[in-house]
């Protein structure tokens, strides 16, 4: 299986939970607000035999001439966003899934980013998202998740998903939040969002404020770390800085 980080930047975030972006040569994070936490943004594709899987779909943002980031970085990575044929969605939160829909300049209407796709996502991960809405979340763009049929609302709490994805829903980082394994040959991907979102949190014993359920999410990660140690993961990190996947 072939791994592409789709890094669109490092940004810090604060209590206002606005992504800012972040230049590592030259700017400081003591003159960000106090407790401003230093992120990187990356979404993931993964190639398998008979995929080409997207992880996530980052913060919907575009560039200059108004090209959706995420589909920029395929276009320098060699793949075309339409050629994508599963998109999994660990959660909805704003930076993981702003880039899951566009909104078209005339109309004002939302549409899938990756029509092409299959998309996979809890069911109730969406209903909590479109009831707690902004600033965590942006309804508008995921109302097209409810409007088209290449969207897979999961209800099981683990599964798989054709013969090599398996999923399961932790309930960690949101109540629905799902992480997944994609498993080909000898070789297996953990990817864990915002359950696992930095080497760093694997290595220490860590609770974070943000996290729906800190403690949870703690054990997880030791848990994860163990088995990954053991069974030889490849392990990608969404919100890592440095390292945005180590295998093991």
């Amino acid at each position: 299986m072939r791994i592409i980080p789709l890094m669109e930047g490092a940004f810090t975030i604060d209590q206002s939970k606005k992504f800012i972006p972040f230049n590592l040569a030259s700017d400081n994070l003591q003159q960000r607000p106090a407790g401003s936490l230093l992120v990187e943004i990356q979404p993931f594709v993964v190639i398998t035999d008979e995929d080409i899987l997207l992880l996530d779909t980052g913060l919907g943002f575009r560039t200059p001439d108004q090209t959706l980031q995420i589909h920029k970085n395929l276009i320098n990575a060699g793949i075309n966003p339409m050629d994508i044929t599963k998109v999994l969605m660990s959660h909805l939160h704003k930076d993981h899934a702003g880039g899951i829909a566009g909104q078209d300049p005339v109309s004002g209407e939302y549409s899938l980013s990756f029509p092409g796709a299959t998309h996979y996502v809890q069911r109730k991960e969406l209903d909590y998202a479109l009831e707690k809405g902004f600033p965590s979340y942006i309804p508008e763009e995921l109302s097209p998740l409810r409007q088209t049929d290449k969207v897979v609302l999961l209800d099981d709490t683990q599964g798989t998903i054709g013969p090599s994805i398996r999923y399961e829903v932790t309930g960690g980082h949101t109540p629905f939040h799902q992480v997944f394994w994609i498993k080909e040959g000898e070789q297996s991907i953990f990817f864990g969002g915002d359950d696992a979102p930095q080497l760093g949190q694997m290595k220490n014993r860590f609770i974070a404020k943000y996290d729906y359920d800190g403690k949870k999410c703690m054990e997880l990660r030791k848990k994860w770390w163990a088995e990954a140690a053991e069974e030889h993961w490849t392990l990608l990190f969404y919100h890592d800085i440095k390292y945005p996947f180590i295998a093991l």
